[in-house]
């Protein structure tokens, strides 16, 4: 087998362009410029020749006018999120507000900047655990009860929040804080699952159409524990898991794509690594690895996990494995392994339906939008 080095060298000449810094900016204009390069130079799309060093279903509502920022504006949200009432600072009616798609293009635009901004997270990027994020908070979902979902944002409060699956979101959540500040309009519910589709699209991947109308709910809305998947399982737990959201195995496969990004840490799941060289970057390369790499059981202290043989700085999970094990799993892997963009297409398609399970919309499906990357300025 040939070594993962000289198989995919095309991304070891693009990791040395990762070194402008902000701190080489001489004015706020030039800083944000150096730190848009750092952040697309570092989610380039290939290979790297090595690694990188209920009680109730009433919304939850702080108050039926509550101050909304410290220019004296007044809110309050209807049924679906989408409406509030504001007034000047002078106290004087500015009517009814309804967010339009250029408001969710500005929000859009602040989770990307603060992307491109605060760098000083793992591999360079708030990015994956961001993607986490949306995912762990729309996965609880259960189709029998109608339950979970990415509707409520109940990981805001305890147990829920605290649910080992869980461990580390934190980060994430206080990262998007400045930008709940900004635009209080917003439910917690839409900021988590935007900034999916955020992180999704500035890290390369693909444009993920997107609908606003969550809404947030109180802690006795919290899901039970178990609802998420546990990398140390196999293909009946996966399937199990999935199918309790409503996914089949084509969609259980395209959604096990994300772990193209990220890596795991042992004071969290107990597992250890990165699935691939460019955990920053959506791409086709988990799936690359799983059928190109010779993969076996690392020994160590902690859980079962796998590693590459080539280099033994790669990981994959049991759950991973359980793709290439399962036949009908292993022909999607196969599928997406030779063609990117039959990858994003598919990935694209069931992001949208994770971040649309349970929710009420009071939209339709073809009200989604999709908003533009910064990377098309």
């Amino acid at each position: 087998m040939a070594s993962v080095a000289r198989s995919f060298p095309r991304l070891a000449s693009q990791t040395a362009s990762r070194t402008s810094t902000l701190r080489t900016a001489t004015t706020s204009n030039a800083r944000r410029t150096f730190a848009r390069q750092k952040f697309q130079s570092s989610s380039r799309r290939g290979y790297a020749s090595g690694p990188s060093g209920g009680s109730s279903s009433t919304p939850y509502i702080l108050g039926v006018l509550g101050l909304a920022g410290a220019g004296g504006a007044y809110f309050y949200f209807n049924n679906g999120g989408f409406t509030q009432l504001k007034e000047g600072s002078s106290g004087e009616s500015r009517g009814i507000f309804t967010p339009t798609k250029d408001d969710y293009q500005k929000v859009y635009d602040a989770i990307a900047a603060r992307l491109e901004e605060k760098d000083d997270y793992e591999d360079g990027s708030y990015g994956p655990i961001i993607v986490r994020l949306a995912w762990h908070c729309s996965g609880t979902y259960d189709k029998l009860t109608n339950t979970g979902g990415s509707n409520g944002a109940t990981m805001r409060f305890a147990p829920e929040g605290d649910h080992g699956a869980n461990a580390g979101l934190k980060a994430a959540r206080d990262f998007l804080e400045p930008v709940k500040e900004k635009f209080p309009w917003i439910t917690y519910s839409d900021l988590w699952t935007l900034a999916g589709v955020c992180a999704i699209q500035e890290m390369q991947g693909p444009v993920v159409p997107w609908r606003p109308g969550r809404t947030d709910r109180d802690v006795s809305m919290c899901t039970p524990d178990g609802r998420l998947p546990d990398g140390a399982k196999e293909q009946s737990h996966l399937r199990a898991i999935f199918g309790r959201m409503g996914f089949d195995d084509r969609e259980i496969v395209a959604l096990s794509g994300a772990h193209a990004l990220g890596r795991c840490h042992t004071d969290r799941s107990g597992f250890d690594g990165p699935w691939t060289f460019s955990p920053t970057v959506v791409s086709n390369d988990y799936f690359r690895l799983l059928m190109g790499e010779k993969w076996a059981f690392r020994k160590w202290d902690g859980p079962k996990q796998y590693q590459d043989v080539t280099t033994k700085s790669l990981m994959m999970l049991p759950t991973d494995m359980a793709l290439i094990k399962d036949k009908e799993f292993k022909k999607h892997v196969e599928r997406y392994a030779k063609d990117d963009q039959v990858f994003f297409n598919e990935f694209r398609d069931v992001l949208v339906k994770l971040f649309e399970l349970g929710v009420p919309f009071q939209s339709k499906p073809e009200d989604r939008m999709t908003l533009k990357p910064t990377s098309s300025d």
